[in-house]
Parts: C-alpha cells; sequence; structure tokens
C-alpha cells in the first residue's frame, strides 16, 4: 500500500513520498487528538490510499484543462469552495499547457475549459467510487472504505461529492485532509505556513478542534517532515496488527495495482491484465521455470504502473508527440522501478517490470540497455507488450489485425529490436486465443449492454454512444442505467472499473 501511494504522488502532482509524510503527520495529530487505536489505523490507511482513485476520468479532466497533473500540484493550494480560485486555477494550467499556441487559441481552450466546468462533480464522484472499489478489493474494513468516498468533503459543508457537514464526515477525513494540507503548506513555508492556512480555513475546510489542537502542537506535529523519512519507519508505524499478505493476496493486489495504471487512459483499459496473460502464457511456452513464470506475470501486471506520472494529455495526444511529450513517456518505466524499489518483494518484480521498454540494439527507454542485459523474461515481457499494444486502439490510430500485429513484431525481430525466440512464444501464445470463446454473461449483462458498457469506459458520451451504435440517445441512456442497477455502480468511473474487474474491454 506504501508502493501504491507513490503511485498517487504522483498522479496527483505531488513529491514522491508525500502521502508517506502525511501519514506521519495524520498519526501524530490523531495521537495528539487521543483517538483510539482503530480510529487511528483508518487515519494510517485513509493517508495512504486517499488518492488511489485518481487516475478515474483523467481523460476528462485532461481535455479541460490540457494537464490534469499541473492542475492538481496546485489543487491544494487553492480554497477549492471559492469558485473564483478554482476557475483562476483552471485558466492559468490551460494557458501554461498552451504556451506554445496563438492567442486565439489558448481563448478557445480556456472557453472549452470553462464550460466544462459542471463535470468536475462527476469527475469527484467517480474518483471517490474507485477508490472505494478499490480498497474493497484490497480488503479493507468497511470504515476505511466508507472513508475514500468521502475525499473532498469539508466541514462546512461545501465539499464533494456529497456535500457533507460537520461530524458526518469520518473523523479520518477531517484529520487527514488538514494533514495534507498542512504538509503542502509546510514545504512551502514552513511551520508558520502550515498554522497559518489552518487558521484561516478553520470552520471552513477543517475542523475547528482538528485545528485547534495542530495549531497547538505544530512545532512538534511538524518536527523531522523536511527531511527523510525511512520507509521501515512508516511501515512500523503501523497502528494495531501489521497486515501481510498471503500469495492469492498479493496476486490480487496485483491487479488491482494493474488496473489503477490502466484506468490512466481509455485507450489503455485492460492492457496490463492483458499483457500479464500473454507473457505467462508465452513465458511457459518458453519452458521458463514455474517460480520464474509468476514472476513474469506479476511483473507484467505492474509494468505500466509508471504512467501515472504523465498526463493523460499526452497519453491521448491524436497527434505526433512532441520532444518534450518524449521526453516525459521515456520517464515512464523509470517511474514504474521507482514506485516498486522499495519492498523487497516489489522490488524484484520492478526491475523486471521497468524493462519492458528496453531493446536488444540499445535503442529502448529508460537505460537503454544492450541484449547481454536483458534476460529471458525480460524479452518476453517486451515482446509480449509491443504485441499486446499493437492489437489495442491508441489516439493516433486504429487497433492492429491479429494477423498485422503479428508481422509488426516479425518486422521488429528483423530490425534487431525483439528477440526472436521470445516473440515466436509471444505469437504461440497469442495463436491459441485468437478464436476467443463466446464470453459468458456477468451480472446479466447482455450482449448490446456490453457495448454500451465498453464504449462508456472509452469515454462516449451517451449521445456518441447512441450514433455508434445507431439507437437514440433516450435508448443509450436506457441501457446505461440499467448497467449501473445490474453491476451496483452510480458513476462511469464505476463501471469502467467493475468492466476491467470483470475482463469486460477485450472485443469478442
Amino acid at each position: 500500500m506504501a508502493a501504491l501511494s507513490l503511485a498517487s504522488d504522483l498522479g496527483m502532482g505531488q513529491p514522491l513520498e508525500f502521502a508517506l509524510s502525511s501519514c506521519v503527520l495524520a498519526l501524530r495529530l490523531g495521537e495528539a487528538l487521543r483517538l483510539s487505536e482503530e480510529a487511528l489505523r483508518e487515519i494510517y490507511y485513509q493517508a495512504l490510499l486517499r488518492y488511489i482513485g485518481c487516475n478515474a476520468e483523467t481523460h476528462l479532466v485532461a481535455a479541460i484543462v490540457g494537464d490534469e497533473i499541473a492542475l492538481r500540484a496546485d489543487f491544494a493550494t487553492i480554497d477549492n469552495a471559492s469558485i473564483t480560485e478554482v476557475v483562476s486555477l483552471m485558466v492559468r494550467t490551460i494557458r501554461q499547457t498552451n504556451a506554445g499556441a496563438g492567442s486565439f487559441q489558448v481563448m478557445q481552450a480556456v472557453a472549452r475549459g470553462l464550460l466544462a466546468l459542471p463535470q468536475m462533480e462527476a469527475i469527484i464522484a467517480g474518483h471517490c467510487e474507485v477508490a472505494q472499489r478499490l480498497a474493497e478489493r484490497l480488503d479493507f474494513s468497511p470504515n476505511i472504505v466508507h472513508a475514500l468516498g468521502q475525499l473532498y468533503e469539508r466541514w462546512d459543508g461545501k465539499g464533494s461529492p456529497k456535500g457533507l457537514k460537520g461530524e458526518a464526515i469520518a473523523p479520518a477525513v477531517l484529520v487527514v485532509t488538514l494533514a495534507q494540507d498542512a504538509l503542502v503548506f509546510h514545504r512551502l513555508g514552513g511551520v508558520e505556513a502550515a498554522v497559518a492556512i489552518a487558521r484561516k480555513r478553520k470552520g471552513a475546510a477543517y475542523a475547528p478542534q482538528i485545528v485547534e489542537c495542530f495549531c497547538q502542537h505544530a512545532p512538534s506535529l511538524c518536527s523531522g517532515l523536511d527531511t527523510d523519512l525511512t520507509w521501515e519507519t512508516v511501515l512500523a508505524l503501523e497502528p494495531g496488527r501489521q497486515e501481510s499478505l498471503s500469495e492469492a493476496q498479493f496476486d490480487s493486489a496485483c491487479r488491482a495495482m494493474a488496473d489503477f495504471a490502466d484506468l490512466k487512459s481509455t485507450f489503455t483499459l485492460g492492457h496490463s491484465s492483458g499483457v500479464a496473460v500473454l507473457a505467462a502464457a508465452a513465458g511457459r511456452q518458453g519452458g521458463l521455470p514455474a517460480a520464474d513464470v509468476i514472476a513474469l506475470r506479476r511483473a507484467a501486471m505492474l509494468h505500466d504502473v509508471g504512467r501515472t506520472g504523465v498526463s493523460t494529455g499526452i497519453w491521448d495526444k491524436p497527434g505526433p508527440l512532441s520532444e518534450r511529450d518524449w521526453e516525459r513517456v521515456r520517464m515512464h518505466p523509470y517511474y514504474t522501478e521507482r514506485i516498486l524499489a522499495r519492498p523487497p518483494a516489489l522490488a524484484r518484480l520492478g526491475a523486471l517490470a521497468g524493462l519492458h521498454h528496453e531493446r536488444l540494439d540499445g535503442s529502448g527507454y529508460h537505460r537503454g540497455l544492450p541484449a547481454a542485459m536483458l534476460s529471458p523474461a525480460a524479452r518476453i515481457l517486451a515482446a509480449a507488450d509491443v504485441y499486446h499494444a499493437l492489437t489495442e486502439p491508441r489516439p493516433h490510430r486504429l487497433a492492429f489485425s491479429v494477423e498485422a500485429a503479428a508481422e509488426e513484431i516479425r518486422r521488429e525481430v528483423r530490425a534487431g529490436r525483439l528477440d526472436s525466440e521470445a516473440v515466436n512464444c509471444v505469437l504461440a501464445a497469442a495463436g491459441h486465443r485468437v478464436q476467443a470463446a463466446r464470453r459468458e454473461l456477468v451480472a446479466g449483462l447482455s450482449e448490446r449492454e456490453l457495448e454500451v458498457l465498453r464504449l462508456l469506459a472509452r469515454g462516449h458520451s451517451t449521445r456518441q454512444i447512441a450514433e455508434a451504435l445507431v439507437i437514440s440517445p433516450k435508448t443509450a441512456d436506457h441501457h446505461i442505467q440499467h448497467i449501473y442497477a445490474k453491476i451496483g455502480v452510480s458513476t462511469r468511473a464505476g463501471a469502467t472499473l467493475y468492466a476491467l474487474e470483470h475482463d469486460l474491454m477485450a472485443e469478442p
């Protein structure tokens, strides 16, 4: 969970280990408030997991402002109940994102962003629902899951998504909200800045009694936050029993992280789990030992978690990427390796996962390693990633057919970039999956409802779904409401995660 918090740090535009530091501050504040051990445990995980829904609907945020990470980096510094401050931040971000465009294009982008502002409420609701569903899959207690649905609630009732007020908000949410905002201002201006913002927002964003406690003990609460906190120190702070995962739970956690990563773009839904299935089958085809196949499958699940650190505005760009865009894209395998580097069980997987864009001729990234440095598992992972990506649509192209994808990776072999044996193993594994069996219906969803769900998950509006399926918007909306009722969600983001959880994104 601490590793997952590093990924959400990147997605929120915060320094790595921001959530870890906020966890320390929030626990200290909870102890100063004399909260129970169970309440402290809820605070601990609320601080680590608060933003695990951050990849939900990022395509919509990026469409509004251009760079959702840049927007989020500054969001904690404003009063989110002030429409003036929110609009000012949005306009500033849009202008920065479109810095190279002409003044008329910038004005158009600003106008589109302001017109789309009402969508933000639904986006926030989706963020919360995804956070809750992921926490349920990770077997957290009902109280922790419940609190993750209140991420942006405020003491004065002016928050989102439900406008809860006062003590209707979970204590863990109230403590962590203040702690994380205080940490942002502490890094900007020290203890004085943290105390000043707490007092300024007292009775508005923050509970008065929590503000008073924080201000009274601020020097000791903030002590050491500006120095490196060791990973082991934060893990040792877990209140109550210290949890560990069984092998099955560890696999479930890897799958949850895979779905977290794939939510970053509507074009990558199901990519990580698809690569994992293909790579594992190719590993068995190539005679890898059973333990290596398990490690390969898990590494493939986790290989794109670093995508979170790159704006969806880049991932979803329909035209050519600029050199600046490419520099950011080349960083995502590094981010994957960095996120997974600390816990030993994940570090071994991260070392493999971070190699998925390396090539035999040294032309890959982020390290540019030569063939001699790439293990058979790394070569299979790279080939599986390329093949699976080719069979998926991307902003700049349609999906390749199975035959065209096979020819393309054979061309990569001839060019000296992919390993021939690894490619043969991947193609053999993929050949067994070409004629897929007809999918059993899930949750009673009809084939037409599955079509609607896939389009909904890929970001289509109700009108666009209607046009694609040649039905009326009213009928499309009727299908959407039936889908929500059948699978037990209330937002597009929740439906998207459900589709990932049940492997429903692949076209039959």
